[in-house]
């Protein structure tokens, strides 16, 4: 199994700036604060998808890294049954490679280090049949850039999150594409994959191939991710930067997430 590149959410710690002129030099003081753990869970229908990352937080000066948490019992329970332990596989990744996720049925994960428990519990919600996937030419800003266009039936009556995970030539977009139906319940749903930064690897250009994971999702994962994207990108719905909304209980960062999936693949003109 290829796990993802973990993501590293650390506490940016701002000191008071003190200038008394335009002379003198800025001093960024940072306070120590004691590391948290970042849980990175997530479970799928698919098969040997489900997997654990448990880190800490580093300092602001400190270089990001996967520096992993090992010897903590990880679990994952469906419904009342009894928990699946997860095999530490390499330091800070536990996995497990036959529990799959269930739709209409309830996960709990536990995580026990350190004389510290954290816990989490979601249910998968129904499968959404992912209909199409092509590419769009949109024009802003003064240029035309592609992008990838979804489009798939919301059910009705029902509340439901959708994230998305686009891939250009094998390389993961790290950007964070994720909605719901709030204003849309119901109805057939098209919409692009948005990313506005220069950066060239992610920008889709004739003859690449383009493949979106669509995963249905629990509201609360749904909230973690809308919160990282507003937190990252300065969002007007968030007031001031800050960690993401966790579905975790206990004093950890990150999330967990059991969810269905399925992908498109398509290459671009």
């Amino acid at each position: 199994m290829r796990l993802p590149y973990p993501c590293r959410w650390s506490l940016l710690l701002f000191g008071a700036l003190l200038l008394n002129s335009c002379e003198k030099v800025i001093h960024l003081q940072t306070e120590e604060i004691a590391p948290k753990y970042v849980i990175e869970a997530n479970l799928s229908d698919q098969i040997n998808d489900c997997y654990v990352l448990l880190t800490t937080t580093n300092h602001i000066n400190q270089p990001s890294s996967f520096d992993g948490v090992g010897g903590a019992t990880v679990a994952i329970r469906e419904d009342e049954k009894e928990p699946t332990i997860l095999m530490e596989t390499r330091t800070g990744i536990y996995q497990n490679n036959t529990l799959r996720a269930k739709p209409g049925h309830q996960y709990t994960l536990s995580i026990l280090t350190n004389n510290q428990e954290f816990t989490s519990t979601v249910e998968v919600p129904e499968k959404v049949t992912f209909d199409s996937l092509y590419i769009i030419d949109f024009e802003g800003f003064g240029s035309i850039r592609k992008f990838a266009n979804v489009e798939f039936r919301d059910p009705a009556g029902i509340d439901n999150s959708y994230r998305f995970i686009q891939y250009k030539n094998r390389i993961t977009n790290p950007n964070i594409f994720v909605v719901n139906d709030d204003f849309s319940d119901g109805r057939q749903i098209s919409t692009f994959l948005p990313f506005f930064g220069d950066q060239e690897d992610q920008k889709i250009n004739p003859g690449d191939t383009i493949r979106v994971e669509m995963q249905c999702i629990d509201p609360s994962v749904y909230l973690f991710f809308n919160s990282l994207n507003q937190s990252s990108s300065g969002g007007n719905e968030v007031v001031a930067p800050g960690n993401p909304v966790t579905n975790i209980k206990g004093g950890a960062l990150g999330y967990f997430n059991a969810c269905t999936k399925q992908e498109k693949t398509i290459i671009a003109e």
